[in-house]
């Protein structure tokens, strides 16, 4: 958001000053245009402030703190502190809320979320399931869902998003795992009812305006990569499966995802969902299929696990130890891995503490690859740095941190008045 309009600031000055050299060419007497204000001739370029923030603080953390933040849970209840102790107790990034954690309107939820990150210059990502329809933790959503949406142009889908999506925002939420880029004929089929469009043309349009509905409100997410619309079964209690190859898949559930994607959604969330003639488990556990998103369809935002829980009430034996498909799931190329954790995570086999020292044990080993692990993170952070709101270095080095030397740093000060705040 903020990012996105300094790189447009800047290709704006870069067009007035080739501007400046094509009039200067046809007047060869005008003088050269001064420098800009703030600026000595040959000085260095100041850096990026959030890059800087993003490469001190992943230098900073360890091999737990980095592995933690990749991580998204649910805890239950209404209690700020609560929800706020079990995240700061294992540094995880971010939190999703479910019906349990919704006592009353938008509003009301506000107040939890606001009690939930402990660094300002840092927030928390929280995420909720805000598809509208059947799919509705903020129960004051009244905008038009999927079954009514698919039956009208897109813009209405747009205006029923830039809708839900304010009222997201209203709760404190920054993410919204709320649009479903799943696409098929199946009327049977288990995700039909929340599908946007009756074919992938229809899909298209309408994912694509649901996400720019949202854009600039909350972060969009494109569920469920690469389709769960390929197999009629329910991914939460079972593996669903396809036979079709990956030419039918580009032709058909690629094409809410392109069109998503090309739109602006900041994440896209893999599913539980097996094409047997593409890769030998599922996408979100799968290299392939995290390499397919990334290479073919350019998607260079942050990839986010479907809840990992789901596999092992799948009952297949592979999928039974949480850990180990937590490693899977970072080593296949996913950003974040998302945990819906009962009140009582044992319950489930889950030890908070258990799964971080299993994730640092895998980057140990090479299970886990320290450089793809920074990249992941990097993009984590680089969305909670932007939701702060706020600029500068994680540690006071000096004008160095600015990419400048003490004496045009201070020359900058001097012409401009301004100081830039370190955090």
């Amino acid at each position: 958001m903020r990012r996105r309009g300094r790189q447009r600031a800047r290709l704006v000055a870069a067009a007035a000053a080739l501007a400046v050299v094509v009039l200067s060419g046809c007047a060869p007497d005008a003088p050269p245009p001064p420098p800009p204000p703030g600026r000595l001739v040959g000085a260095p370029a100041p850096l990026d402030p959030d890059e800087v923030y993003l490469q001190q603080r992943i230098a900073a953390m360890s091999p737990a703190q980095k592995l933690a933040a990749l991580v998204i849970v649910h805890v239950p209840g209404t209690d700020a502190a609560s929800i706020r102790g079990v995240i700061d107790a294992h540094g995880f990034g971010g939190v999703i809320l479910m019906g349990d954690n919704i006592a009353g309107p938008a509003s009301s939820v506000a107040a939890l979320t606001a009690g939930l990150s402990s660094e300002p210059g840092l927030p928390v990502l929280t995420a909720i399931d805000q598809e509208g329809g059947i799919v509705s933790r903020l129960r004051d959503d009244q905008a038009l869902a999927a079954r009514d949406l698919r039956e009208l142009e897109p813009a209405a889908t747009e205006q029923a998003f830039a809708a839900r999506s304010a009222l997201v925002a209203q709760a404190g939420v920054l993410v919204n795992f709320g649009i479903i880029a799943d696409v098929t004929p199946d009327r049977s089929s288990f995700i039909r009812p929340r599908t946007l469009g009756e074919t992938p043309a229809a899909a298209a349009e309408r994912v694509a305006a649901a996400v720019r509905g949202e854009l600039g409100t909350v972060l969009s997410t494109l569920k469920h990569f690469p389709g769960h619309g390929a197999s009629p079964d329910d991914s939460h209690v079972s593996i669903p499966r396809s036979s079709i190859d990956l030419a039918t898949w580009r032709a058909t559930h690629a094409v809410p995802f392109v069109a998503g994607i090309a739109a602006g959604a900041p994440l896209v969330m893999t599913g539980h969902l097996q094409f047997d003639a593409i890769s030998p488990m599922p996408a979100s556990l799968s290299p392939a299929w995290i390499d397919i998103l990334r290479t073919e369809l350019g998607f260079d935002g942050v990839i986010v696990t479907d809840d990992l829980l789901m596999l092992q009430r799948s009952g297949v034996p592979a999928y039974a130890d949480p850990a180990s498909n937590a490693v899977q799931a970072l080593a296949a190329g996913n950003d974040l891995v998302l945990f819906v954790l009962p009140g009582d995570p044992s319950t489930v086999g889950v030890d908070p503490a258990g799964l971080v020292d299993a994730l640092v044990a895998a980057l140990a080993d090479g299970r886990l690859d320290e450089t793809r692990i920074d990249a992941s993170l990097h993009r984590v952070l680089a969305l909670r740095r932007e939701a702060s709101g706020l600029e500068g270095p994680y540690v006071d080095c000096g004008p160095k941190c600015w990419g400048a030397s003490p004496r045009s740093l201070a020359v900058q000060q001097i012409d401009t008045g301004e100081r830039r705040p370190v955090l």
